[in-house]
């Protein structure tokens, strides 16, 4: 079984913030592939489907942002589902808005729901990061998370987490490069058209 997680904020208050890019992504997986109905469970929503040949259960914690490890971590140990068998979509302030990125490991970037799931799994999860841009100055951070997009700001989200749920298949498959050149293509800005140039006369 693959665990794929979600992070985000409960509540109505939240639903549209920057930081709830990661709950819109699998909303739309859950949408795309037809899972089961939500439920409550293991301190967040569950829903269950498959995705190719793989089982997949979709978690969305419900602790709260800084506390999202507690949740993961007991569908995983229930489950037994090793680190490596996560994938976590979450907003990144260091990618700018409309990039996305996937990586394994490394440092949390100031996510605090990555942070705790650090202290609770490890590190060897995998990533899927959702660029939401940072606002330049690091006492404006908590203010910028907790904001909804901008009309423009959520018509880029909703691209890309439609592109995300498009492709999804091929990072549960372990191609996480072949994912990632898939949803670059699907979400690049179309190229402008060169100009036609008019023959210079004799």
């Amino acid at each position: 079984m693959i665990l794929l997680v979600g992070l985000g904020n409960p509540g109505k208050g939240y639903a549209d913030n920057r930081h709830n890019f990661g709950f819109m992504a699998v909303d739309e997986i859950i949408r795309r592939h037809s899972f089961l109905p939500e439920r409550i469970r293991f301190q967040g929503l569950v829903s269950e489907g498959r995705i190719g040949n793989e089982k997949i259960l979709v978690l969305k914690p419900t602790t709260f942002m800084n506390d999202s490890g507690r949740s993961v971590n007991e569908a995983a140990r229930f489950y037994k589902i090793p680190p490596e068998d996560i994938i976590v979509l979450h907003d990144e302030l260091d990618l700018p808005m409309g990039k996305i990125r996937t990586k394994i490991g490394g440092g949390h970037g100031g996510n605090n729901g990555i942070r705790s799931i650090d202290a609770h799994m490890g590190k060897n999860f995998k990533r899927i990061r959702l660029g939401i841009g940072h606002p330049g100055d690091k006492n404006q951070v908590s203010g910028h998370v907790l904001k909804d997009f901008s009309k423009s700001e959520r018509a880029i989200a909703d691209k890309i987490s439609d592109s995300v749920a498009r492709y999804i298949d091929l990072m549960v498959a372990g191609d996480d490069a072949g994912f990632m050149n898939k949803v670059a293509l699907d979400v690049a800005p179309p190229k402008a058209k060169k100009p036609a140039t008019t023959p210079k006369g004799d």
